[in-house]
């Protein structure tokens, strides 16, 4: 979703968005894509984004608690040549934006920050140049890039890409662009993407030197999220028979893998086009490497929690800058449940198979941190209460209604969720 509120705005005419999400970081997403000159409307279950490349008609934009957004949209604030500030909320503010100090003024944009800390004050406008930068943090800043490339139309240039993780966010990215008729740059080999000396489809209107986007109209249906879906297909595994529609099997999400894990979990699974299949049998424990994945690390340790033996899951580094540090987040949380997890390195080992008990525990302000415990809440023995657990607006507001519509009794504040 928050992919396709960029594409619309860099392109030009009119793009309407089917299955928009409503999250608070989608929210987000379109309240920064109005800042920067897109016109939003709501057309049905649609959305109408009416782009016309980067015009800013505010000088700051808010983030909220995104990280997608301000490492995507903050290249894309530089194809303007006013000064935009960009600041953020909750576990944001103490996230780090070096990247953006060490990378955007060799690109001639200036930025200033707070020691490597929000808020950012970028002046544009982006000058695309051969570069060269390290993608072991996160693959969202070079999804920014990208898309900052194609709307100043690159030509003959390179980006080079050391160490990078979760590959399968820049094939959705990559995708995205395409279907947006933005200039699509070659992947070879997730070490260089290179812009050819071809004309773009829809270039950034941005400033100097940037042409206006070609006018088209285009319909975009935003897949669902495997990020969330992974945890109603866990519950499934869980606690019971479920079947989960909307979700693309053949999609670029990295998140999909979540059927490998049930697979090798010996959760009963069956993988249809239109839907997914699950069943409650003995699980036992499993290994798996979520370091291209690394948002899975909650639904899997729900999971793992009730698999017989020790699960080994790899890819722990990826899990210091999310909404809270997921690993010892983890560990705390479930530990209150009676769950023991070990860290060794970059190594979660979770102890599973010995029951849980119902317990308070915390969200942390994580979103994903309140769905895995909530997941797990459902084969313990007594009740378990999340504080913080309105965290899950973040990504996925409709969970608890969710989850209850399968049969678990969820009350919000001491009160029974309506149907």
């Amino acid at each position: 979703m928050q992919r396709a509120c960029a594409a619309a705005l860099l392109t030009g005419g009119v793009s309407v968005i089917h299955n928009p999400g409503h999250s608070n970081d989608d929210k987000a997403a379109l309240d920064i894509i109005r800042r920067l000159g897109a016109r939003v409307e709501s057309a049905g279950d649609a959305l109408r984004i009416t782009g016309n490349g980067v015009h800013p008609i505010s000088g700051d934009i808010n983030c909220g608690e995104s990280g997608l957004s301000i490492r995507m949209f903050t290249p894309l604030v530089a194809l303007s040549d006013k000064e935009i500030t960009i600041t953020g909320s909750g576990s944001l503010a103490t996230r780090p934006m070096n990247f953006f100090d060490e990378i955007l003024p060799l690109l001639g944009v200036t930025v200033r920050s707070n020691k490597g800390r929000l808020p950012l004050v970028i002046k544009g406008p982006v000058v695309p140049k051969d570069i060269e930068i390290d993608g072991s943090l996160s693959s969202q800043f070079l999804t920014g890039l990208l898309m900052a490339y194609a709307a100043a139309d690159a030509k003959n240039l390179s980006i080079k890409v050391n160490n990078l993780k979760s590959r399968p966010y820049i094939d959705l990215t990559l995708r995205v662009m395409q279907d947006f008729g933005l200039k699509t740059p070659e992947n070879r080999n997730y070490e260089t993407f290179y812009f050819k000396d071809t004309p773009a489809v829809a270039p950034s209107g941005a400033q100097q030197g940037h042409r206006r986007p070609r006018v088209t109209n285009r319909d975009y249906t935003v897949e669902s999220d495997w990020s969330g879906g992974a945890f109603l297909l866990v519950a499934g595994a869980i606690a019971g028979d479920i079947t989960v529609s909307g979700l693309d099997v053949f999609s670029t999400q990295a998140d999909k893998a979540i059927l490998q894990a049930l697979a090798d979990s010996g959760a009963g699974l069956s993988v249809q086009e239109k839907q997914i299949d699950v069943r409650a049998l003995p699980l036992k424990a499993f290994h798996f490497n979520a370091t291209d994945c690394p948002d899975l690390f909650p639904p899997l340790v729900a999971l793992a929690a009730y698999c017989n033996g020790t699960t080994a899951i790899e890819g722990v580094s990826r899990l210091a800058h999310k909404e809270s540090n997921r690993a010892l987040t983890l560990q705390q949380e479930f530990g209150k449940m009676g769950v023991e997890i070990v860290l060794q390195d970059d190594l979660m080992l979770v102890k599973g198979g010995n029951g849980l008990q119902g317990a308070t525990v915390h969200s942390h302000h994580d979103h994903r941190i309140a769905m895995a415990c909530a997941v797990a809440a459902l084969g313990a023995t007594g009740k378990t209460t999340i504080e913080e657990a309105d965290a899950i607006d973040k990504s996925y507001p409709d969970f608890y209604e969710h989850i209850r519509a399968l049969g678990a009794a969820v009350t919000i504040n001491h009160q029974p969720i309506k149907q």
